[in-house]
């Protein structure tokens, strides 16, 4: 592990502490530990170094005095002020986007997974490349260094440019193939369910077990990065349906892992039903909710129909007696469903509601059924948790 020194600027929005909180879960996932904690308050970010020269000074101090090594921003920096506090801090700077693609490079298992992670790498890298060649602008008079200089890194552009065509051929394949497998499964009238949801919702271990599979799952962010699709026998009446487990959503998700991702979201954009898959016991829920719904709009898979599943209900003492309730809408259909996959309880509720709509015919469009505004009435102040029960 290796100190690092967390840095979150607040802009005015509410939700600050809590993402400054994911910050250092997000740190702590890529293998580093929170030695320095810096915050401030600006209008807009500073253009040459983000948090303006007399923060860049303090965070210098603070970073000498407790050995840190890396400094991790919880905002997007431009490849001109990264070098600009890499020069500042003597030392190494990453941003949030640049983190959470560490994160997944670690996490990825399946070769699907590896090359999208190195495609969402390799993009975001295409813009700064010229960090690696900033050692040319010190060696002064050396006569021939300069054209060398940029002719390597022409060469690397070039190269990184080859390189991203081929990963988009290969994961354009993978999509064909993936095409290939829904349409068999609407030829035989399989229901296909995802799971979606904030990242450590607890998607993994609802889909072990409601499906009794072995995925992986542990209390971290972006544990699961693979699809991971099962059949799951719902009785006589309904058959089998296919339920799978999909990558977590964040805040701020890079817009290079959306668009790398789109093989394996694609399942989430072909589904008939998703479970949008809630932690009960956070504070920020309501907030989570609407990060997951954003996503789902951009990978156009908003209009879908979604039921709320509301997980981890045994940590949260005034809804542990909600396990098994299912609430519906104005329309009468199934809305909301509490329960606690850790537990088991509320898991038979959540697959008679799965059945339920499964027997209707036909499937509705979410859009059709309930307001988005409506998928976010979820509370998450006391005062308001009455509303639940409605």
């Amino acid at each position: 592990m290796i100190n690092a020194a967390l840095v979150g600027i607040d802009f005015g929005k509410t939700d600050f502490e809590a993402s400054l909180e994911e910050l250092s879960l997000l740190a702590k996932s890529a293998g580093a530990t929170p030695a320095v904690t810096l915050t401030g308050r600006r209008s807009s970010p500073d253009a040459a170094m983000f948090i303006g020269s007399g923060k860049a000074e303090e965070l210098r101090l603070a970073c000498e005095a407790n050995d840190v090594e890396i400094v991790i921003f919880n905002h997007a920096l431009s490849p001109a002020q990264q070098r600009n506090l890499e020069r500042a801090l003597n030392c190494r700077v990453v941003d949030r986007t640049s983190l959470i693609l560490d994160i997944f490079a670690q996490r990825a298992r399946s070769h699907e997974g590896k090359l999208q992670v190195e495609l969402a790498q390799l993009q975001y890298l295409a813009t700064r490349l010229v960090r690696a060649w900033t050692h040319l602008e010190r060696q002064k008079g050396g006569i021939g260094l300069r054209g060398p200089g940029e002719t390597q890194l022409e060469t690397d552009r070039r190269l990184i440019g080859e390189r991203i065509k081929m990963l988009q051929g290969k994961l354009a394949k993978l999509r064909r193939q993936h095409g290939t497998q829904r349409r068999q499964r609407e030829r035989t009238r399989t229901m296909s369910v995802s799971l979606v949801g904030y990242t450590n919702a607890g998607k993994s271990t609802l889909f072990n077990a409601l499906t009794k599979a072995q995925a992986y799952a542990a209390d971290q962010l972006f544990a699961t990065l693979d699809t991971t699709s099962r059949r799951l026998w719902l009785g006589d009446d309904v058959g089998q349906i296919v339920l799978s487990d999909t990558v977590g959503f964040i805040r701020e998700l890079p817009h290079q892992l959306v668009a790398a991702f789109r093989a394996t979201l694609q399942e989430t954009v072909q589904a008939d039903l998703l479970l949008h898959v809630v932690d009960a016991s956070s504070s920020v829920r309501l907030d989570q909710i609407d990060q997951v719904n954003e996503v789902l709009h951009e990978i156009g898979a908003d209009t879908i129909r979604q039921v709320l599943v509301f997980n981890k209900i045994d940590a949260v003492p005034e809804l542990a007696a909600r396990g098994g309730t299912v609430e519906r809408d104005e329309y009468g259909n199934i809305s909301r469903v509490f329960l606690s996959a850790r537990t088991g309880v509320g898991l038979d509720a959540l697959r008679a509601a799965i059945a339920e709509i499964a027997t209707a015919e036909p499937l509705v469009q979410a859009s059709q059924l309930l307001p988005a505004a409506d998928w976010n009435a979820v509370p998450h102040e006391p005062s308001r948790e009455p509303e639940l029960g409605r």
